[in-house]
């Protein structure tokens, strides 16, 4: 792939963005790992819409538009689902993990840990677009809201976070202050954290100087990070718990989830957790507060919000 090719997605604000239709409901696609199957559950209501049959054990889901995209690491695929079915089944890959989608919603960035790749994707063709080489075992990935720049965690409890360049295809490295699990870049577009896999602590960087601003408490690791408004949630499954955080790191609320919610995500007023020991998807609120429970599989890794 030349250099052109994997830009794409960095020069991309000039496709037009691929909306939802604002007469759809928010539905959370929510991972069943064990049933080979996403659960659709309506997000206002809790009710189950529909079920969305996928390759075996499906992890990791990100919204990229229109476009769910679920990676099934075991098998070293990715599928790219549309209208509740799976429009493309994507091959060549061999340990997908987490992927980050480009604002315009055409374009996503899936981590290869067992290649150290960032694969490009043009979710609507159903096409990889390019690979770049970032670093072994590259997992949770998040993007920049201009969609110019890339922070990818090299392994679950990571010595080093890789700082990918879009349009140069530049990339370099830094080591945290602790062993680096996810990373998330906040929407206001000047703050990234990182969390530990080794410990209860967290990181706040400054986007522009890769300055260290704040380390907060946190809870058991691996923790996961997730943001709406000047909020961020922060999950960790082994305590059980969901943190609210400001944007300077100081911790507003805490509340109980089930064990093993690892996983986060907001949008559209709500912050949902799956469980992967019990199946279970919590649905809170902006404030942090549980809306409801409902059980949807028998174990579920992760969930997005279409």
């Amino acid at each position: 792939m030349n250099r052109r090719e994997f830009i794409v997605g960095g020069l991309a604000l000039a496709y037009a963005p691929y909306a939802f239709a604002a007469a759809r409901s928010p539905v959370v696609l929510v991972t069943a790992d064990e049933e080979a199957r996403l659960v659709a559950i309506d997000l206002a209501t809790g009710r189950v819409l529909r079920f969305v049959a996928t390759l075996a054990s499906p992890r990791s889901i990100e919204t990229a538009g229109e476009t769910a995209v679920v990676a099934h690491t075991e098998s070293g695929a990715v599928s790219l689902v549309r209208d509740f079915r799976v429009a493309h089944v994507l091959r060549g890959f061999d340990e997908p993990r987490y992927t980050a989608a480009h604002p315009d919603g055409r374009h996503a960035y899936v981590t290869d840990a067992g290649r150290g790749e960032v694969v490009t994707l043009d979710v609507v063709r159903g096409e990889v677009v390019s690979r770049v080489r970032v670093g072994s075992r590259a997992r949770h990935v998040t993007i920049s809201p201009n969609g110019r720049r890339l922070w990818v965690a090299l392994g679950s409890k990571a010595r080093d976070v890789a700082i990918v360049d879009i349009s140069t295809r530049s990339v370099r490295t830094f080591r945290p202050p602790f062993l680096a699990h996810d990373v998330g870049w906040a929407p206001d577009g000047r703050h990234i954290w990182i969390s530990s896999g080794d410990r209860q602590q967290l990181a706040v960087y400054d986007a522009r100087t890769g300055r260290l601003l704040a380390r907060p408490d946190g809870d058991w690791p691996p923790q996961h990070v997730t943001f709406a408004g000047g909020l961020a949630y922060v999950t960790s499954g082994w305590s059980g718990t969901l943190r609210v955080h400001n944007a300077g790191g100081q911790v507003l609320r805490r509340n109980p989830v089930p064990l093993g919610s690892y996983n986060v995500r907001a949008a559209a007023g709500r912050v949902v957790t799956p469980s992967l020991g019990h199946g279970t998807l919590t649905v809170l609120d902006r404030a942090g507060e549980t809306v409801y429970r409902v059980d949807v599989a028998r174990s579920s890794h992760d969930a997005c919000i279409l």
